[in-house]
């Protein structure tokens, strides 16, 4: 591992000459690339001083011990060892998780969208409680939370409402949220008390940036209309919603949150974007083989991933066999449980498999 260690840090400091280089500065897409390994790098150059620092004291107290007479002197060094060998421990558990090949789209912003499934009203009001859930995490993890677009239900809660969440690696934790959700509980509109099964679905994608997606305008269809609120009633009387049809996939993406009609544009084009990257990305991890049916599951949108049963107040997440019995806790954004449970499966499986 040190041998590793050593040449990781010599790389480091190659990438922090070359970003200091009027070339690199010249060629956006290389600088981006640069700049991220050097961040990625930094993580684990961090760890690895503590590591050195903790192995030198180490080595210091073992000197004391062999050539100290001083008995005073040689029992503060032992009962140093005793903290220090616990702390190369976990300092080297720490770094061999990070030089685990990470996905590279881990430290992207995300478009989230969830839709009502089967179950009427009550599917698209579990929908809005979803939103919620997401919306007190990332009030919890300090991360900005914007609303794109959004359909809502007759009864409250949406059909579909799409999101945008940017921070730090927010792809890296809210991927494993992709897939169907089902909910367990006697619906407010039930007169007879009995429990029923709604679902809705959610994917996450990685926020594509132009960098990484090139789109021709040439093949993109915008079609204005007027933003509409709840009941189809409109918020305003210029055409400032922007539905944008990628023309050789057919993928439309639309945006009426904003009064401005530039801003409706960025934010549909920004989802367009992200849509087509998640497509050539499913393509690509299928030609490298990189799709892992493992223990997480395939992150497959049409994948039963998770269970929420409110007259047991029990949240399981099946991928892993994973069973809290917080329910209200998790509705309230208490997700944290789940996505360490969930990234730590991944480590185990791309460790496994060597897969990066």
């Amino acid at each position: 591992m040190l041998d590793k260690l050593e040449a990781i840090q010599r790389r480091f400091e190659d990438v922090s000459e070359q970003l200091t280089q009027p070339e690199a500065m010249s060629d956006m897409k290389r600088f981006k690339a640069l700049n991220k390994e050097y961040k990625d790098l930094g993580k684990i150059m961090v760890e690895y001083k503590a590591y050195q620092n903790v192995l030198a004291n180490i080595d210091g107290s073992k000197l004391v011990i062999s050539t100290e007479k001083d008995e005073d002197f040689r029992q503060m060094a032992k009962d140093e060892l005793e903290t220090l060998y616990p702390e190369q421990e976990r300092l080297e558990a720490v770094i061999k998780e990070l030089l685990i090949p990470k996905d590279p789209n881990d430290s992207k912003d995300v478009i989230m969208e969830i839709r009502a499934g089967a179950g009427g009203d009550e599917a698209a009001i579990f929908a809005g409680d979803l939103q919620r859930m997401y919306m007190r995490y990332a009030e919890k993890h300090n991360l900005k939370m914007d609303l794109i677009d959004a359909t809502e239900g007759t009864s409250g809660g949406y059909k579909e409402i799409i999101l945008a969440l940017k921070g730090e690696d927010v792809y890296g934790k809210l991927k494993f949220e992709s897939g169907v959700h089902r909910v367990q509980r006697v619906p407010a509109t039930e007169t007879q008390g009995r429990i029923h099964t709604s679902v809705a679905s959610i994917v996450v994608m990685p926020e594509a940036e132009e960098l990484d997606v090139q789109i021709d305008m040439n093949d993109v269809r915008k079609d204005l209309f007027m933003s509409s609120g709840p009941g189809g009633q409109s918020v305003n009387t210029t055409y400032s919603a922007v539905r944008l049809t990628h023309l050789p996939t057919g993928l439309v993406a639309q945006c009426q949150d904003q009064k401005s009609q530039l801003k409706n544009f960025d934010k549909a084009l920004g989802v367009l974007r992200s849509r087509i990257y998640e497509i050539e990305l499913a393509k690509k991890n299928e030609a490298e083989g990189a799709q892992r049916k493992s223990m997480i599951g395939s992150g497959d949108r049409s994948d039963k991933i998770r269970t929420y049963n409110y007259p047991q107040g029990r949240v399981t997440d099946h991928r892993i066999g994973f069973t809290v019995h917080n329910l209200a806790n998790v509705m309230d954004g208490n997700i944290d449980d789940f996505v360490e449970q969930l990234r730590l499966a991944e480590s185990a499986a791309r460790l496994q498999e060597g897969i990066g």
